[in-house]
């Protein structure tokens, strides 16, 4: 079949610039992206393309050609929904934070919702494809309110995880290293499957478009998460090590990196994994193992989560220690609060929990980020309720300017790989500094030797 109307349920970060290539590179294929929240439709709307509500390079080059000629943005859910031949479920999926499975379950609700909408609006025949990560067996319970609360009408579920990194979305969309799709194995399932190849083959070649079951599908997206983020704990796990040992981290990475057997990508030590895939997906395993009684699975990928959350406190506690034990009142100034370089996207940023840490020990933090708003900040703050929102706009504040940041700051951290971090002119930087001035490098993108010269006292993870 000929898909001619795409509708996507969720403007966010997977849903946005997804549906904006989709879009680009079927012009004959109206695409229209929904959301509840106005003001982020607004945002997606806004003539100055500085002002979308993500930011991800390449990303205002695309929606500017795919606007208002077949790409749209509107609160009208309904009225998408009907209009619909394929409709992407693309809304957020946290982890629980009640009941059973609190702390690590996904919470559905907001795909229980999407599929009782749809169930209502729709009258003729759809295509619903989970672009969510989910955990495995989700599209069984999406089919089952389909098909018992709607109009009659016959819906094929596929699953179409995303694999984007943030900070790279776009060249992501654009050269995919696959695209997954798994639907049910009978002539309608495929019949579908090959429906949603076809929009992604206009771009996307033949042979990085595969095809699989329901549940192989869904089970991949939370299992190549689980595999990268596990490369990440191992070489944080060493990184305590080589600190000890006289080791250098970095040339530990590199030479075990050189087996082509391990690669090198995803060996980098730093303050720890965020974003809102690798803990969420890695919880979703864990809680999917313990379901069916598997514990020795759960243990295992749960102490990826484990090593991630020690990482980040041991950070923090060797800002404390080297300070003398006591920063009650010092002034300490976070370079970067996203939790990776090129995106505002600050969902289980290090810098959260290491600046939460450090405030419990009353120290005054001072952040600036080049894309990462004061309210986001604040917002995500008050989110973990360790303190009243007061304390926290009390104890953090943020600057639009870095080098008022570090203006008589005691201590500089880095807590964000953004590029500009390195071009600074570090010379001027300690002479506005506290002495002595210390650097906490905890994405290691910072020369250690060269800011040593100039008289920096420097912490570098793994070294």
């Amino acid at each position: 079949m000929k898909i001619k109307n795409i509708c996507c349920i969720g403007a966010g970060y997977v849903g946005g610039p997804t549906m904006a290539v989709i879009a680009q590179k079927n012009p004959d294929i109206k695409v229209t992206v929904v959301d509840i929240n106005a003001a982020r439709i607004a945002a997606w709307n806004d003539e100055n393309l500085e002002k979308l509500p993500i930011y991800e390079p390449g990303l205002d080059k695309v929606v500017a050609e795919a606007r208002g000629r077949n790409l749209f943005f509107t609160t009208e859910v309904d009225a998408a929904i009907e209009a619909a031949d394929m409709i992407f479920i693309s809304v957020n999926t946290p982890t629980k934070t009640y009941g059973q499975g609190k702390g690590m379950a996904a919470d559905l609700k907001f795909i229980e919702l999407c599929a009782r909408q749809i169930a209502r609006v729709a009258k003729t025949d759809k295509i619903v494809v989970e672009k969510s990560t989910l955990p495995v067996r989700t599209a069984q319970a999406i089919k089952s309110i389909l098909h018992n609360t709607g109009n009659g009408v016959q819906f094929q579920i596929l699953s179409n995880p995303e694999f984007l990194a943030e900070g790279t979305a776009v060249q992501d969309l654009m050269a995919p290293d696959r695209v997954l799709i798994g639907g049910e194995q009978t002539k309608e399932g495929l019949e579908a499957i090959q429906a949603l190849v076809n929009v992604y083959s206009t771009w996307v070649p033949a042979e990085n478009i595969l095809t699989t079951n329901l549940w192989s599908s869904e089970l991949s997206k939370l299992t190549a998460n689980a595999f990268l983020a596990q490369r990440v704990s191992s070489i944080n796990a060493l990184s305590e090590l080589c600190e000890v040992t006289g080791a250098d981290v970095n040339e530990v990475a590199i030479a075990i990196g050189k087996d082509s057997r391990i690669g090198p990508k995803f060996l980098k030590a730093s303050v720890g994994f965020g974003g809102s895939c690798f803990q969420k997906d890695i919880l979703n395993l864990v809680y999917i193992a313990k379901s069916y009684g598997l514990h020795e699975v759960a243990d295992y990928w749960e102490q990826v989560i484990i090593m991630n959350d020690y990482q980040k406190r041991r950070f923090a506690s060797k800002i404390i220690q080297t300070l003398y034990n006591t920063i009650s009142g010092k002034k300490i100034a976070f370079l970067g609060w996203a939790f990776k370089k090129d995106t505002n996207d600050t969902r289980e940023s290090a810098a959260i929990y290491v600046a939460d840490q450090l405030m419990e020990e009353q120290a005054s933090i001072v952040v600036y980020d080049p894309k990462v708003t004061a309210q986001q900040m604040q917002s995500d703050l008050n989110y973990l309720n360790t303190r009243s929102e007061d304390s926290n706009s009390h104890y953090l504040t943020t600057v639009s300017d870095p080098h008022e940041a570090c203006k008589d700051a005691h201590a500089i951290a880095v807590l964000t790989e953004w590029d500009e971090f390195k071009t600074y002119d570090w010379q001027k930087t300690y002479d506005a500094m506290k002495k002595p001035a210390f650097v906490f490098d905890g994405r290691g993108i910072l020369d250690k030797e060269e800011l040593e010269t100039i008289g920096f006292q420097v912490y570098a993870i793994g070294k």
